[in-house]
């Protein structure tokens, strides 16, 4: 009988503190036990030393590296060159794994062992209510290697990689990705190795202020524009990429414009592609365009968004909502920034009565 495959489990931390309990704790009470936890303190200035140190003392499964910080990706490659696994799991310390979500990854590399690595679903933690994640529809038709183009395909904190598959000059973390370092790694997986979306919700994931996502989010904006760029020149699709990285710096009345044109000239091209690859494509042009919708509604200028819309022709691929809320933002800014200020006060309503209270979900997983 084949043993069963050691999964190590890498698991950055940073000043994790409120919440690196809950992570732990979730991982050791995985329903697979054949795992390694490969703890890197990135230099914390809290009590996650502390935290890492009690937990490792009632569990041996648990290595501690404790170091000056170096940031995520160095830590990221460090662990990598620690892990003994044949499997290799991401986790993030202030997330949480539901029980079976190792052993449901493990069997499927058991059933498709050509893998390179997977993803998976992921339910959304947001002030104290956890929101059940719907599967994005994209997986159903879209290719994995030209969606990974267009974004990054899995939640960092769902994925494991093959290590049997993915040879070691490929599993690893580039520094100048900094902030989207694990888009560019999916991306150049992606074209070499196969890969697979499960479609369940395997970990919660938790939105909150001091998170890497938030703290960095302009930094990962323009990096991941820059990462799309570079895509779409080397498959052809693009000559000059300048109009789309320049909204990543600066968003203006100028590069909302020059990024619309762009969106259209991209969706030209994309059209005369063969059948056989043009909806994926599509579905990647589609989500570029949501990226860049999303990263100008953030700056709540509604003329700036007005504009993108007008310029793509997209009114139709936002919520009616939005449209009644956007039409006046050319003319009347005041009045769309009321309407949006209440449609998100709406979807809160919404969320807090459709969302299950975390305590719920997660107590069973913390350990103290």
């Amino acid at each position: 009988m084949t043993a069963a495959p050691l999964v190590s489990v890498l698991l950055p931390v940073y000043n994790a503190g409120p919440y690196l309990a809950a992570a732990l704790g979730s991982i050791l009470r995985q329903d697979y036990c054949r795992l390694e936890i490969i703890a890197i303190n990135d230099g914390s200035t809290d009590n996650s030393l502390e935290i890492l140190e009690r937990h490792r003392q009632a569990d041996s499964r648990i290595s501690i590296i404790s170091r000056e910080n170096r940031g995520l990706v160095a830590t990221l490659n460090e662990g990598l060159r620690k892990a003994q696994g044949e499997l290799v799991a991401r986790m993030d310390a202030d997330d949480v794994a539901y029980p079976w979500r190792l052993s449901r990854q493990v069997a499927l590399f058991e059933r498709r062992p050509e893998l390179g690595f997977c993803g998976a679903g992921v339910d959304m933690l947001i002030g104290g209510r956890i929101a059940r994640g719907k599967p994005d529809p994209v997986f159903q038709f879209g290719r994995i290697p030209i969606l990974a183009m267009f974004f990054t395909i899995f939640m960092h904190p769902t994925v494991v990689y093959n290590r049997k598959v993915i040879e070691d000059d490929a599993l690893h973390y580039d520094r100048t990705y900094r902030h989207a370092e694990d888009f560019d790694l999916f991306r150049r997986l992606a074209g070499r190795y196969p890969a697979a979306m499960m479609p369940e919700n395997l970990v919660v994931y938790r939105v909150h202020e001091a998170s890497v996502t938030s703290r960095h989010s302009k930094e990962m904006r323009r990096t991941h524009l820059r990462i799309v760029a570079e895509n779409l020149e080397r498959e052809g699709l693009a000559e000059y990429t300048r109009d789309l990285r320049d909204i990543g710096d600066a968003v203006s009345l100028d590069t909302v414009a020059r990024a619309a044109n762009f969106i259209v000239a991209l969706e030209e091209r994309i059209g005369s592609l063969p059948a056989d690859t043009r909806p994926s494509f599509e579905a990647g042009a589609l989500n570029l365009f949501y990226f860049l919708y999303q990263l100008i509604a953030d700056e709540m200028q509604p003329p700036l968004t007005h504009e993108l819309l007008t310029q793509t022709a997209k009114w139709n691929v936002i919520r009616r909502r939005e449209r009644y809320a956007l039409r006046p933002g050319a003319w009347a800014p005041w009045l769309s920034r009321a309407s949006l200020s209440a449609g998100r006060q709406a979807d809160a309503m919404a969320y807090f009565f459709k969302s299950t209270p975390a305590a719920a979900v997660l107590a069973p997983y913390e350990l103290s």
